[in-house]
């Protein structure tokens, strides 16, 4: 068996996420109780309310502070991965786990992502949505042809039949509707803040750049495949230099999955609210096994599951 952990990205996030973890597990409740943060983690999380949950600023260090808390627990009951990977913020919950830098900078260097990308279009309407069953080029078309109302680019290559576009609200709405005259089956409006991962988001890249002067960065203990690559470093990269241009460009979540079957990942752990990424896998290398955790009962299984027991 060869294990990877995949963490969660935005748009699973909901009130109650990690509630009963954290009244069972104490390596959760530390990393909850310890979070520097200018607002109450806990009660952002497991009370609300949504609307502000769901703000990027906010949703971010939520979503990495459960990711800690269950590595945690899972590195304790001694699961550990030989490869990561997360779908956009959830990168940091895998630099986490491969101990390029403690649980408490990756909240606070999340926290400060989130602000950042917040800042970057403020005032500005923006979104995101979800395309699902039409293919790169005839999306890629769409976005093209709306184009002349602002701006709208693919930033999500989830899985097959699943991009994401994102941008200019007015070209998000123009593209939507040429995507659906090209083919596409449905049209998903996302539960996001802003056009992540899109040029839309160079001045966050800017300022990360700056912040990560700042910080100090471990080596990796296990290889974390990269968003903006859909693979492992390549000589000359660095962790810095990746996650400024992770936030300003495409994921490649398709192409990180198959990466790893290619790497001999069978099994995965999905670590975050929802089942989305497990459903990229599924539609993606249906022979990898998953295991998504969420709650006690799933973590539970999971640790049962990868222990043989």
């Amino acid at each position: 068996m060869k294990v990877a952990f995949l963490y969660a990205g935005q748009g699973s996030q909901h009130v109650g996420m990690g509630q009963d973890l954290y009244e069972q597990y104490p390596q959760f409740r530390e990393i909850f109780d310890n979070a520097q943060l200018d607002f109450d983690l806990k009660k952002l999380c497991f009370e609300g309310p949504e609307e502000t949950l769901s703000q990027t600023q906010y949703t971010q260090p939520c979503m990495v502070a459960f990711a800690a808390g269950v590595t945690a627990i899972l590195r304790d009951a001694g699961i550990r991965p030989e490869l990561a990977a997360g779908l956009s913020l959830g990168e940091y919950s895998a630099l986490h786990a491969a101990g390029v830098f403690d649980a408490q900078t990756a909240i606070s260097l999340v926290a400060f992502r989130g602000k950042a990308m917040a800042e970057a279009v403020t005032g500005r309407p923006c979104g995101m949505a979800a395309i699902l069953q039409l293919d790169r080029d005839k999306l890629q078309a769409a976005c093209d042809g709306a184009s002349d109302v602002g701006v709208v680019e693919i930033a999500n290559y989830n899985c097959p039949g699943q991009l994401v576009i994102a941008g200019d609200a007015a070209a998000v709405d123009k593209a939507s509707l040429l995507a659906k005259e090209a083919g596409a089956r449905r049209v998903v409006p996302l539960k996001v803040s802003g056009p992540f991962h899109t040029s839309l988001m160079s001045p966050a890249g800017d300022a990360l750049r700056e912040k990560f002067k700042t910080v100090t960065f471990g080596e990796m203990d296990f290889p974390v495949l990269f968003n903006c690559k859909g693979d492992v470093m390549a000589e000359g990269d660095t962790i810095p230099a990746l996650l400024e241009r992770q936030v300003q460009s495409s994921v490649y979540m398709e192409d990180t999955i198959r990466r790893m079957a290619e790497m001999g990942v069978d099994t995965i752990v999905e670590i975050g609210p929802g089942k989305a990424l497990s459903g990229f896998v599924r539609k993606t290398v249906k022979e990898i096994k998953t295991y998504p955790v969420e709650t006690v009962k799933d973590l539970e299984a999971a640790i049962a599951a990868l222990k043989g027991e």
